[in-house]
């Protein structure tokens, strides 16, 4: 942990040094270089996370198709939104909008005398291990992710906006970050809470971010794969996440418009315990019910799917 943490950090230093710290001062940023800073970071994760993908992730795609593309549009639409969050233009909008306000709410709550919790503070000479505390900072967001994730599908002006991420029927490793710009802001919001009171390092959030979003790429991926009746049970796999987006069985409950099974993120844990797993091997299409049975549109360009979004939101009746 500590030779990648010191190389990754070596990295963000001089990309920062070299490229983003002059481009700063020329265009009058000079005044918020820790922001740029940690942009740097996240542009460098990016970096990395999309030569893996590349490099693993497509190779299996072509080798273990789950079925054959035949909208290669709308998968180009979900490389853009893989773009806007990976190369960091997502992480830079919330660092100059929301990061001031949420600095602001934090530094008052500790001037109270309320300086939070530390988890890896639990057991001194164990949780305070770098990889012990990752490990632990890992099972805990995904926890918290496994309530997100039903609580999208289960509460009706949410879901509105994630049904977006849902409406893809063509599945590859690029449609994890098809999500509306809503719905990721919130997400973000409650992260940083999370991660503020439990005193998770910087270092740390950006390794279990890491680490997350990589994994969900791997889920997405149009990959026809499992892991095995104990390796399905240990980790979330194409083959488990791919039930959750089938249409009319993964994200409906009986009787219900919403609910569903395999909301974990990458543990599917939280699935078991809680009754909502499915570990039948299938692979069947995935989309929204209301797509194939009433033509329901959720937009085929990054903007209009943002804007038929907000109307679902508001509840505006689609045309006709």
């Amino acid at each position: 942990m500590e030779w990648l943490t010191e190389g990754f950090a070596s990295l963000q230093a001089a990309l920062f040094e070299t490229v983003f710290q002059p481009l700063a001062f020329a265009i009058g940023l000079g005044g918020v270089l820790e922001l740029v800073f940690d942009a740097t970071g996240w542009l460098l994760v990016g970096l990395i996370q999309l030569a893996l993908m590349l490099a693993l992730i497509a190779p299996l795609e072509r080798w273990r198709q789950a079925e054959p593309l035949r909208d290669r549009h709308a998968v180009r639409i979900d490389m853009l939104y893989t773009l806007v969050h990976r190369l960091g233009f997502f992480r830079l909008l919330f660092f100059f909008t929301l990061e001031p306000l949420l600095d602001e709410v934090f530094g008052s709550v500790r001037a109270q005398g309320w300086g939070g919790w530390h988890l890896d503070h639990v057991w001194p000479g164990v949780t305070d291990i770098p990889w012990v505390s990752f490990v632990l900072y890992l099972v805990l967001f995904d926890f918290i992710n496994y309530w997100v994730h039903r609580g999208q599908h289960h509460w009706n002006p949410w879901w509105a906006l994630h049904a977006l991420h849902h409406s893809q029927r063509q599945m590859t490793m690029w449609t994890d970050n098809r999500n509306h710009l809503l719905d990721d802001v919130l997400q973000g919001v409650i992260w940083a809470v999370v991660a503020q009171c439990i005193g998770m390092a910087p270092a740390q959030f950006v390794a279990v971010v890491a680490v997350t979003q990589l994994s969900e790429s791997f889920q997405h991926a149009n990959v026809r794969l499992d892991f095995g009746r104990w390796g399905e049970r240990l980790w979330v796999s194409p083959r488990f996440h791919r039930l959750h987006h089938s249409i009319g069985l993964g994200h409906e409950s009986p009787g219900q418009v919403l609910g569903g099974h395999n909301f974990g993120v990458l543990l599917p844990w939280w699935d078991m315990l809680f009754g909502t797993a499915n570990f039948e091997v299938r692979y069947d299409p995935t989309g929204i019910r209301d797509q194939v049975e009433a033509g329901r549109d959720y937009g085929h360009g990054f903007w209009q799917q943002q804007w038929l979004g907000l109307l679902r939101l508001l509840r505006v009746p689609d045309k006709g």
